[in-house]
């Protein structure tokens, strides 16, 4: 079977620090390699894959302020689509830009929705509702007006953690700095419990840092 994956483009696939979605999108990859499958993964080409990389923007656009994000996402995308009919299957980790080009092309293609970063994206996903099929990251994830296939959670390389049998003293919260994450709720929890927390991500909400973590 041959597999494109689209990766987005806002960081490298996978990513050197930051960038989830691009990290599971080389998880999934890299796990149908091994299988044996052919694999194409459509990302920067600084990215890393033991399967076949396919790649127009030379870098990720949050690295290099020169890359126009609009510009190189068409770029990125339509690249795909007018290479659909190479593959059996796409995986879209792209959110919906590449929903429009859905019902252009033969090949089937799944989206897994990583999360919605506003409502305002939702008349997409609700256009192609019917002809797409959608994956969800947790059946909370889920929006009432879409339908989903089925409920994949984020699986993890297990290689890239070091076990240790001897807890220590502290809670930790890895992930990014946003409302949406409950940073501030598990702020509360720890103390609650009588544990020191230690945090760790990305800060997305620079507001919400301000006002609600940091004073803490």
């Amino acid at each position: 079977m041959r597999i494109a994956i689209l990766s987005p483009i806002a960081w490298r696939t996978p990513p050197r620090q930051y960038g989830p979605w691009e990290l599971v999108a080389s998880i999934i990859a890299e796990g149908l390699v091994k299988k044996g499958y052919d694999v194409t993964l459509f990302a920067t080409g600084d990215s890393i894959t033991s399967g076949e990389l396919d790649a127009v923007c030379p870098k990720p656009y949050e690295e290099d302020g020169n890359i126009d994000p609009k510009v190189w996402e068409s770029l990125h995308i339509s690249n795909l689509m007018e290479k659909a009919d190479a593959f059996d299957i796409i995986h879209n980790h792209y959110d919906f830009l590449p929903l429009t080009f859905s019902r252009l092309i033969k090949t089937p293609m799944i989206t897994t929705i990583h999360g919605f970063s506003s409502e305002r994206i939702l008349p997409v996903y609700k256009k192609y509702n019917a002809t797409s099929t959608y994956i969800s990251i947790s059946n909370a994830d889920r929006h009432p007006e879409l339908h989903y296939h089925s409920t994949i959670h984020h699986g993890i390389d297990s290689n890239t953690f070091q076990f240790t049998e001897q807890k220590e003293d502290y809670l930790l919260f890895y992930g990014r700095i946003h409302p949406d994450k409950g940073t501030l709720e598990t702020i509360e929890i720890a103390k609650q419990a009588g544990y020191r927390l230690k945090i760790a991500g990305h800060i997305q909400d620079q507001e919400y840092f301000k006002r609600q973590i940091s004073p803490r």
